[in-house]
């Protein structure tokens, strides 16, 4: 008999990129030692822009000085891809799971990420499909409507994907989105005729399809979760 594996869930309302990094940090490290089991942040981002390790600056259409004008920040960060968005209105997961646990490899990965925004869109009629060459992420025909970016460290992930349920799309024109040109970003209401749920519930759909698609039958939810305990360790 499978035994089940179970999965926590911590839901964190908007946090701050810089917060959920260091968080992210300390639960990678707790994980490569057994003393948390696999994790997943459910979250949103005040609005700010990130940059991937190959450090493609040249994707910020803006001067890194105008930022603060349209209320963005921007963020070095150590994940693949290239430059993207994260805001209000988007659901991102950050899984830190254990790849070694679940016999996947990186590729496999990204695949069932991407299946999981495809599988959320087509809960809303939205026919999605994975990038093809030189497109990461998730499309709906030639517009993106979720971006993908991890990071693998001894077999433990961390970063995820973010999708686009009804952000302001204007910030996305500041950048080449994950650096490929003339190439629209859409959002899921944009995308579909029926009327949007609550976003917390389209925040718990995308977790019940990543959940599925990866084999964890027990969920543990975790609401309000903290981001960091005045001991500096994560709970």
């Amino acid at each position: 008999m499978r035994v089940p594996r179970s999965l926590e869930v911590w839901k964190m309302g908007t946090v701050n990129y810089l917060d959920a990094l260091k968080l992210q940090d300390k639960l990678i490290s707790r994980r490569k030692t057994h003393k948390i089991s696999d994790t997943v942040l459910s979250l949103q981002h005040p609005p700010t822009y990130t940059l991937g390790k190959r450090r493609t600056d040249h994707n910020l259409l803006v001067p890194e000085s105008d930022l603060k004008t349209i209320g963005a920040e921007l963020h070095y960060t150590q994940r693949g891809g290239d430059i993207t968005f994260h805001g209000p209105h988007q659901a991102i997961l950050y899984p830190i799971i254990s790849l070694r646990d679940i016999g996947l490899g990186a590729r496999n990965y990204v695949e069932k990420l991407e299946l999981t925004m495809i599988e959320l869109a087509s809960l809303y009629g939205v026919k999605a499909r994975a990038g093809g060459v030189g497109e990461t992420g998730v499309w709906v025909g030639e517009r993106k409507i979720g971006a993908i970016g991890v990071r693998i460290s001894s077999g433990i992930t961390s970063h995820g994907l973010a999708f686009n349920i009804d952000p302001d799309l204007n910030y996305f024109k500041h950048i080449v989105p994950c650096g490929i040109a003339d190439k629209e970003v859409t959002s899921l209401r944009r995308e579909t005729d029926l009327v949007l749920p609550t976003e917390e519930v389209i925040h718990e759909q995308l977790i019940s399809c990543f959940a599925r698609l990866f084999g964890f039958s027990d969920l543990i939810w975790k609401e309000d979760a903290p981001i960091l305990p005045d001991n500096g360790e994560a709970e």
